[in-house]
Protein backbone atom coordinates (compact mmCIF):
# COMPACT_ATOMS: atom_id res chain seq x y z
CA UNK A 1 0.00 0.00 0.00
CA UNK A 2 1.43 3.35 -1.10
CA UNK A 3 0.89 6.50 0.94
CA UNK A 4 -0.14 9.64 -0.96
CA UNK A 5 1.08 12.87 0.65
CA UNK A 6 -1.29 15.71 -0.25
CA UNK A 7 1.30 18.33 0.70
CA UNK A 8 -0.77 19.85 3.48
CA UNK A 9 -3.58 20.93 1.12
CA UNK A 10 -6.70 22.00 3.06
CA UNK A 11 -9.00 22.97 0.17
CA UNK A 12 -11.80 20.34 0.26
CA UNK A 13 -12.40 20.60 -3.50
CA UNK A 14 -8.76 19.69 -4.15
CA UNK A 15 -8.65 16.93 -1.55
CA UNK A 16 -11.78 15.23 -2.89
CA UNK A 17 -10.47 15.64 -6.43
CA UNK A 18 -7.17 14.03 -5.38
CA UNK A 19 -9.07 11.10 -3.89
CA UNK A 20 -11.06 10.60 -7.10
CA UNK A 21 -7.94 11.01 -9.23
CA UNK A 22 -6.15 8.31 -7.22
CA UNK A 23 -9.16 6.02 -7.58
CA UNK A 24 -9.57 6.41 -11.33
CA UNK A 25 -6.12 7.28 -12.67
CA UNK A 26 -3.31 5.84 -10.53
CA UNK A 27 -1.96 2.35 -11.37
CA UNK A 28 -4.61 -0.18 -10.36
CA UNK A 29 -2.12 -2.82 -9.27
CA UNK A 30 -1.42 -0.78 -6.13
CA UNK A 31 -3.50 0.07 -3.06
CA UNK A 32 -3.23 3.61 -1.71
CA UNK A 33 -3.73 5.46 1.58
CA UNK A 34 -4.57 9.15 1.63
CA UNK A 35 -4.84 11.48 4.63
CA UNK A 36 -6.27 14.99 4.35
CA UNK A 37 -7.51 17.82 6.56
CA UNK A 38 -10.07 20.32 5.24
CA UNK A 39 -10.77 23.95 6.02
CA UNK A 40 -14.20 24.50 7.61
CA UNK A 41 -16.64 22.89 5.21
CA UNK A 42 -19.73 20.76 4.85
CA UNK A 43 -19.22 17.61 2.82
CA UNK A 44 -22.52 16.41 1.37
CA UNK A 45 -23.35 12.76 0.65
CA UNK A 46 -23.80 11.92 -3.02
CA UNK A 47 -27.55 11.24 -2.75
CA UNK A 48 -28.48 14.18 -0.54
CA UNK A 49 -30.39 17.38 -1.28
CA UNK A 50 -27.82 20.01 -0.29
CA UNK A 51 -30.34 22.76 0.41
CA UNK A 52 -32.12 20.58 2.95
CA UNK A 53 -28.90 19.54 4.72
CA UNK A 54 -27.16 22.84 5.44
CA UNK A 55 -27.90 25.91 7.51
CA UNK A 56 -27.49 28.31 4.59
CA UNK A 57 -27.33 31.45 6.73
CA UNK A 58 -24.60 30.00 8.94
CA UNK A 59 -22.67 28.75 5.91
CA UNK A 60 -22.73 32.19 4.31
CA UNK A 61 -21.84 34.06 7.49
CA UNK A 62 -18.86 31.82 8.21
CA UNK A 63 -17.65 31.32 4.64
CA UNK A 64 -17.89 27.53 4.75
CA UNK A 65 -17.13 25.43 1.69
CA UNK A 66 -20.00 23.18 0.61
CA UNK A 67 -18.80 20.23 -1.48
CA UNK A 68 -20.56 17.06 -2.57
CA UNK A 69 -18.55 13.83 -2.39
CA UNK A 70 -18.82 10.69 -4.52
CA UNK A 71 -19.84 8.39 -1.67
CA UNK A 72 -23.27 8.05 -0.10
CA UNK A 73 -24.16 8.65 3.53
CA UNK A 74 -24.95 11.82 5.41
CA UNK A 75 -23.58 15.36 5.47
CA UNK A 76 -20.56 15.93 7.71
CA UNK A 77 -18.79 19.01 9.03
CA UNK A 78 -15.03 19.23 8.51
CA UNK A 79 -12.55 21.66 10.01
CA UNK A 80 -8.84 21.82 10.78
CA UNK A 81 -9.40 19.61 13.84
CA UNK A 82 -10.71 16.73 11.75
CA UNK A 83 -8.41 14.19 10.06
CA UNK A 84 -9.79 12.25 7.09
CA UNK A 85 -8.46 8.94 5.84
CA UNK A 86 -9.14 7.09 2.59
CA UNK A 87 -8.17 3.53 1.63
CA UNK A 88 -8.18 3.22 -2.18
CA UNK A 89 -8.12 -0.34 -3.42
CA UNK A 90 -9.47 -3.01 -5.74
CA UNK A 91 -13.14 -3.88 -5.31
CA UNK A 92 -12.93 -7.64 -4.96
CA UNK A 93 -16.70 -8.09 -4.62
CA UNK A 94 -16.47 -8.61 -0.86
CA UNK A 95 -15.16 -5.28 0.37
CA UNK A 96 -17.99 -2.84 -0.45
CA UNK A 97 -20.11 -2.48 2.72
CA UNK A 98 -17.35 -4.26 4.68
CA UNK A 99 -16.47 -1.33 6.91
CA UNK A 100 -14.72 -3.50 9.46
CA UNK A 101 -11.99 -4.40 6.94
CA UNK A 102 -11.01 -0.76 6.50
CA UNK A 103 -11.66 0.59 10.00
CA UNK A 104 -9.80 -2.19 11.85
CA UNK A 105 -6.34 -0.62 11.29
CA UNK A 106 -7.70 2.74 12.45
CA UNK A 107 -9.40 1.27 15.52
CA UNK A 108 -6.22 -0.62 16.37
CA UNK A 109 -4.17 2.59 16.12
CA UNK A 110 -6.64 4.42 18.36
CA UNK A 111 -6.44 1.66 20.97
CA UNK A 112 -2.64 1.96 20.96
CA UNK A 113 -3.15 5.62 21.89
CA UNK A 114 -5.45 4.71 24.77
CA UNK A 115 -8.74 5.36 22.98
CA UNK A 116 -11.30 2.59 23.60
CA UNK A 117 -12.73 2.76 20.10
CA UNK A 118 -15.05 0.24 18.39
CA UNK A 119 -16.83 -0.01 15.06
CA UNK A 120 -20.56 0.21 15.80
CA UNK A 121 -23.80 0.16 13.85
CA UNK A 122 -23.61 0.60 10.14
CA UNK A 123 -20.46 2.63 9.67
CA UNK A 124 -19.45 4.57 12.80
CA UNK A 125 -16.48 4.36 15.16
CA UNK A 126 -17.50 5.18 18.71
CA UNK A 127 -16.09 5.47 22.19
CA UNK A 128 -18.91 4.18 24.35
CA UNK A 129 -22.03 5.92 23.10
CA UNK A 130 -20.19 8.80 21.47
CA UNK A 131 -19.26 8.93 17.80
CA UNK A 132 -15.73 9.92 16.79
CA UNK A 133 -15.77 8.76 13.16
CA UNK A 134 -18.20 8.23 10.30
CA UNK A 135 -17.33 6.19 7.22
CA UNK A 136 -18.58 5.86 3.64
CA UNK A 137 -17.59 4.03 0.45
CA UNK A 138 -17.67 4.41 -3.31
CA UNK A 139 -17.05 1.82 -6.02
CA UNK A 140 -16.60 2.07 -9.78
CA UNK A 141 -15.15 -0.17 -12.48
CA UNK A 142 -13.51 -2.62 -10.13
CA UNK A 143 -11.96 0.04 -7.88
CA UNK A 144 -13.26 1.50 -4.63
CA UNK A 145 -12.41 3.69 -1.71
CA UNK A 146 -13.47 3.50 1.91
CA UNK A 147 -13.01 6.80 3.68
CA UNK A 148 -13.81 8.23 7.06
CA UNK A 149 -13.53 11.16 9.41
CA UNK A 150 -11.59 11.25 12.65
CA UNK A 151 -12.80 14.05 14.90
CA UNK A 152 -9.62 14.88 16.80
CA UNK A 153 -10.23 18.44 17.97
CA UNK A 154 -13.19 19.70 15.94
CA UNK A 155 -15.36 22.62 16.99
CA UNK A 156 -18.37 20.48 17.85
CA UNK A 157 -20.68 23.44 18.40
CA UNK A 158 -20.04 24.40 14.78
CA UNK A 159 -21.11 20.90 13.71
CA UNK A 160 -24.46 21.55 15.34
CA UNK A 161 -24.82 25.03 13.86
CA UNK A 162 -23.77 24.23 10.30
CA UNK A 163 -26.00 21.21 9.69
CA UNK A 164 -29.77 20.93 9.67
CA UNK A 165 -30.95 17.95 11.68
CA UNK A 166 -33.56 15.72 10.07
CA UNK A 167 -35.92 14.74 12.94
CA UNK A 168 -36.85 11.56 11.05
CA UNK A 169 -33.26 10.39 11.38
CA UNK A 170 -33.11 10.89 15.11
CA UNK A 171 -36.65 10.16 16.26
CA UNK A 172 -35.77 6.63 17.40
CA UNK A 173 -32.58 7.71 19.18
CA UNK A 174 -32.46 8.11 22.94
CA UNK A 175 -30.12 11.10 22.74
CA UNK A 176 -31.74 14.42 21.83
CA UNK A 177 -28.95 16.21 19.97
CA UNK A 178 -25.86 15.88 17.83
CA UNK A 179 -23.88 17.54 20.62
CA UNK A 180 -24.41 14.64 23.00
CA UNK A 181 -23.70 12.00 20.35
CA UNK A 182 -20.28 13.12 19.10
CA UNK A 183 -16.90 13.56 20.74
CA UNK A 184 -13.33 14.51 19.96
CA UNK A 185 -10.59 11.90 20.15
CA UNK A 186 -8.48 14.37 22.12
CA UNK A 187 -10.86 13.86 25.06
CA UNK A 188 -9.83 10.21 25.34
CA UNK A 189 -6.21 10.08 24.19
CA UNK A 190 -3.59 8.93 26.70
CA UNK A 191 -0.99 11.66 26.07
CA UNK A 192 -1.54 15.21 24.82
CA UNK A 193 -0.67 15.82 21.16
CA UNK A 194 -1.74 17.99 18.25
CA UNK A 195 -3.39 16.76 15.06
CA UNK A 196 -0.07 16.63 13.16
CA UNK A 197 1.40 14.33 15.80
CA UNK A 198 -1.81 12.29 15.81
CA UNK A 199 -1.57 11.90 12.02
CA UNK A 200 2.02 10.64 12.34
CA UNK A 201 1.10 8.14 15.06
CA UNK A 202 -1.81 6.85 12.98
CA UNK A 203 0.36 6.46 9.90
CA UNK A 204 3.06 4.57 11.82
CA UNK A 205 0.49 2.21 13.32
CA UNK A 206 -1.26 1.46 10.01
CA UNK A 207 2.07 0.51 8.45
CA UNK A 208 3.00 -1.54 11.50
CA UNK A 209 6.28 0.26 12.02
CA UNK A 210 7.49 -0.80 8.56
CA UNK A 211 8.93 1.57 5.98
CA UNK A 212 6.20 3.78 4.53
CA UNK A 213 6.29 3.49 0.76
CA UNK A 214 4.91 6.50 -1.06
CA UNK A 215 3.42 7.49 -4.36
CA UNK A 216 4.99 10.80 -5.36
CA UNK A 217 2.53 13.05 -7.16
CA UNK A 218 3.97 14.65 -10.30
CA UNK A 219 3.23 18.12 -11.66
CA UNK A 220 1.07 16.45 -14.29
CA UNK A 221 -0.85 14.64 -11.54
CA UNK A 222 -1.49 17.89 -9.68
CA UNK A 223 -2.63 19.62 -12.88
CA UNK A 224 -5.16 16.84 -13.47
CA UNK A 225 -6.33 17.08 -9.85
CA UNK A 226 -6.83 20.85 -10.13
CA UNK A 227 -8.78 20.39 -13.36
CA UNK A 228 -11.05 17.84 -11.70
CA UNK A 229 -11.51 20.14 -8.71
CA UNK A 230 -12.69 22.90 -11.06
CA UNK A 231 -14.89 20.69 -13.21
CA UNK A 232 -16.63 18.81 -10.41
CA UNK A 233 -15.94 19.88 -6.84
CA UNK A 234 -16.12 23.65 -7.41
CA UNK A 235 -19.08 23.28 -9.75
CA UNK A 236 -22.39 24.60 -8.40
CA UNK A 237 -24.41 22.07 -10.40
CA UNK A 238 -22.54 19.19 -8.74
CA UNK A 239 -22.57 20.63 -5.23
CA UNK A 240 -26.09 22.03 -5.14
CA UNK A 241 -28.02 21.23 -8.28
CA UNK A 242 -31.48 22.67 -8.74
CA UNK A 243 -34.06 21.40 -6.29
CA UNK A 244 -37.00 20.12 -8.33
CA UNK A 245 -40.57 21.24 -7.84
CA UNK A 246 -42.60 18.60 -6.06
CA UNK A 247 -46.12 18.09 -4.80
CA UNK A 248 -45.64 14.73 -3.10
CA UNK A 249 -42.97 14.23 -0.48
CA UNK A 250 -42.39 11.08 1.55
CA UNK A 251 -39.77 10.79 4.29
CA UNK A 252 -38.99 7.69 6.29
CA UNK A 253 -36.12 5.92 7.98
CA UNK A 254 -35.62 2.34 6.83
CA UNK A 255 -32.92 -0.15 7.74
CA UNK A 256 -30.74 1.14 4.89
CA UNK A 257 -30.94 4.77 6.01
CA UNK A 258 -33.12 7.86 5.84
CA UNK A 259 -35.08 8.43 2.60
CA UNK A 260 -36.58 11.65 1.28
CA UNK A 261 -38.54 11.08 -1.94
CA UNK A 262 -39.89 14.11 -3.78
CA UNK A 263 -42.22 13.64 -6.74
CA UNK A 264 -44.04 15.88 -9.16
CA UNK A 265 -47.26 14.06 -10.02
CA UNK A 266 -49.54 15.44 -12.74
CA UNK A 267 -52.78 13.86 -13.96
CA UNK A 268 -51.93 10.72 -12.00
CA UNK A 269 -48.51 10.20 -13.61
CA UNK A 270 -45.03 10.71 -12.17
CA UNK A 271 -43.56 13.56 -14.22
CA UNK A 272 -40.34 13.85 -12.21
CA UNK A 273 -38.90 12.57 -8.96
CA UNK A 274 -35.78 12.84 -6.85
CA UNK A 275 -34.57 10.42 -4.19
CA UNK A 276 -32.39 11.83 -1.43
CA UNK A 277 -30.98 10.23 1.69
CA UNK A 278 -27.98 8.92 3.59
CA UNK A 279 -28.25 5.38 2.21
CA UNK A 280 -25.31 3.55 0.61
CA UNK A 281 -25.71 1.89 -2.77
CA UNK A 282 -23.61 0.88 -5.74
CA UNK A 283 -25.94 2.00 -8.52
CA UNK A 284 -26.79 5.48 -9.77
CA UNK A 285 -30.16 6.51 -8.34
CA UNK A 286 -30.93 8.33 -11.61
CA UNK A 287 -31.27 4.94 -13.32
CA UNK A 288 -34.16 4.17 -10.97
CA UNK A 289 -35.82 7.59 -11.26
CA UNK A 290 -35.65 7.36 -15.05
CA UNK A 291 -37.55 4.05 -14.93
CA UNK A 292 -40.31 5.62 -12.83
CA UNK A 293 -40.72 8.85 -14.80
CA UNK A 294 -43.94 8.64 -16.80
CA UNK A 295 -45.35 5.78 -14.70
CA UNK A 296 -48.82 5.97 -13.11
CA UNK A 297 -48.53 6.95 -9.46
CA UNK A 298 -50.01 3.86 -7.87
CA UNK A 299 -48.43 0.90 -6.12
CA UNK A 300 -49.24 -1.66 -8.82
CA UNK A 301 -47.81 0.43 -11.66
CA UNK A 302 -44.66 1.32 -9.73
CA UNK A 303 -44.12 -2.33 -8.77
CA UNK A 304 -44.53 -3.38 -12.41
CA UNK A 305 -42.08 -0.71 -13.59
CA UNK A 306 -39.49 -1.98 -11.11
CA UNK A 307 -40.07 -5.68 -11.72
CA UNK A 308 -36.74 -7.49 -11.82
CA UNK A 309 -34.88 -4.50 -10.38
CA UNK A 310 -32.60 -5.20 -7.40
CA UNK A 311 -33.32 -2.28 -5.07
CA UNK A 312 -30.42 -3.27 -2.83
CA UNK A 313 -28.06 -2.34 -5.67
CA UNK A 314 -29.25 1.25 -5.40
CA UNK A 315 -30.14 1.63 -1.73
CA UNK A 316 -28.64 -1.17 0.32
CA UNK A 317 -31.00 -3.51 2.20
CA UNK A 318 -34.46 -2.34 1.06
CA UNK A 319 -37.26 -4.66 -0.08
CA UNK A 320 -39.91 -3.85 -2.68
CA UNK A 321 -42.54 -3.98 0.08
CA UNK A 322 -40.63 -1.38 2.12
CA UNK A 323 -40.19 0.80 -0.96
CA UNK A 324 -43.89 0.78 -1.83
CA UNK A 325 -44.79 1.39 1.83
CA UNK A 326 -42.50 4.43 1.76
CA UNK A 327 -44.04 5.83 -1.41
CA UNK A 328 -47.70 5.23 -0.71
CA UNK A 329 -48.26 4.77 3.03
CA UNK A 330 -45.75 6.99 4.85
CA UNK A 331 -47.24 9.14 7.51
Amino acid sequence: MLFIDNGGMTDPAVNLALEEFALRQLPAENDYLLFYINEPSIIIGKNQNTVQEINAEYVQQHGLHVVRRLSGGGAVYHDLGNLNFSFITRDDGKSFHNYRKFTEPVVRALKELGVDAELTGRNDIQVGERKISGNAQFSTKGRMFSHGTLMFASEIDNVVSALKVNPEKFKTKATPSIRSRVANISEFIREPMDIVQFRSKLLESIYGGSRIERYELTQEDWAAVEQLADERYRNWDWNFGRSPAFNVRQMKRLGAGTFDVQLFVEEGYIRSLSIYGDFFGLGEVKELTDKLTGVRFDAVSVAEALEGIDLTYYFGPVTMEEWLELLFHSA
